[in-house]
């Protein structure tokens, strides 16, 4: 969470400095869209380790959009009528391979009136492949707060906010030397911290954007310590993919001798068969040979209330960064 604050203060910062200035440049808020240096002719330049899925139209984490106005992610179930004069600039970068998403970012429209600007933020974090010490959307609040860098001061610690009817936690901070304050509301969905970061100098401006908020519609099984899915969409189990539950197992076959970490999200339908996998970053011949493999595995049903259910859950393949002892050792791409 250290990046993505130091991230957010960057977004933050060039947000208000276009303020102060009418030359444009660079930044967020750039008319100035030529790039500066261009690939030389000749040159190929080749995707590395990136996200993808075995199929096209289920719905996954990075898939949302903006569109008349109205930002809209499927696997979330989230549904936000972006405020007037407020727009969504440039996409934000893939999923890092430790399941951190910017799932949209919004800036003030350049027919923003307000006396200081801002940034809207969303993001997620998979709580199945963070490095961090948290089970759940709450326990990640609480990290954060605990480790803020000495620059920042917390404003109001973790408490229970309610947004659009969803039981979320807020927590606030403020950097003294840039006077930027930080609202943060987090709650947990389909096993990953969904994060509303709201930043600006103007605090009048968070309250309103705070109050925005509770036209978003989000799914029923919303809050900081729940949020495993189940109903229309598959009930999340950690760790799934281990021990008694896994019946048949086969290993990928690699090609190429890589040394990434390779975080899979996959959905295991009622009769125990692989129905979904999305790569949140591998490299395509990686990609390839672990759905040949997991294609194959067969998994003990998983019933919920007398009833079979579908099951989403994740297997790192590859080197993982976290410590030694924080799980057990993983297949390794090799």
């Amino acid at each position: 969470m250290r990046s993505l604050y130091c991230c957010l203060l960057a977004v933050a910062v060039s947000s208000l400095l276009w303020g102060q200035s009418t030359t444009r440049n660079g930044g967020d808020f750039s008319t100035n869209l030529q790039p500066a240096t261009k690939v030389p002719q000749g040159v190929i330049l080749a995707k590395g380790a990136w996200a993808s899925a075995s199929d096209s139209t289920t719905p996954v984490p990075e898939g949302g959009s903006v569109a008349d106005g109205v930002f809209t992610n499927p696997y979330f179930g989230i549904n936000y009528s972006i405020p007037a004069d407020w727009i969504e600039r440039f996409k934000g970068p893939p999923p890092s391979d430790e399941g951190r998403y910017v799932l949209v970012q919004l800036n003030p429209a350049n027919t923003f009136k307000g006396p200081a600007r801002g940034t809207i933020l969303i993001t997620a974090e998979d709580l199945f492949f963070t490095p961090l010490p948290a089970t759940n959307a709450a326990e990640l609040v609480n990290y954060s707060k605990d480790h803020l860098q000495a620059d920042y001061q917390v404003e109001m610690s973790p408490t229970p906010a309610n947004i659009a009817g969803r039981l979320f936690t807020f927590f606030a901070y403020w950097s003294p030397v840039a006077q930027l304050h930080w609202y943060v509301f987090t709650t947990e969905i389909r096993c990953h911290a969904v994060q509303i970061v709201l930043t600006s100098r103007d605090t009048s401006l968070l309250k309103t954007l705070t109050v925005s908020l509770n036209q978003m519609k989000l799914p029923v099984d919303v809050g900081p310590t729940t949020g495993i899915g189940g109903g229309a969409v598959p009930v999340c189990i950690k760790d799934y993919a281990r021990g008694a539950n896994v019946i048949t197992q086969v290993e990928p076959v690699f090609t190429e001798h890589r040394f990434n970490p390779v975080p899979v999200r996959i959905t295991i339908d009622k009769q125990g068969k692989v129905k979904h996998i999305h790569f949140l970053s591998a490299f395509p011949d990686q990609a390839k040979a672990i759905t040949d493999a997991l294609q194959q595995w067969k998994f003990k049903p998983y019933r919920q209330g007398g009833q079979l259910v579908e099951v989403e859950t994740g297997i790192l393949f590859g080197r993982t960064l976290r410590p030694a002892t924080s799980q057990p050792a993983n297949p390794m791409v090799e």
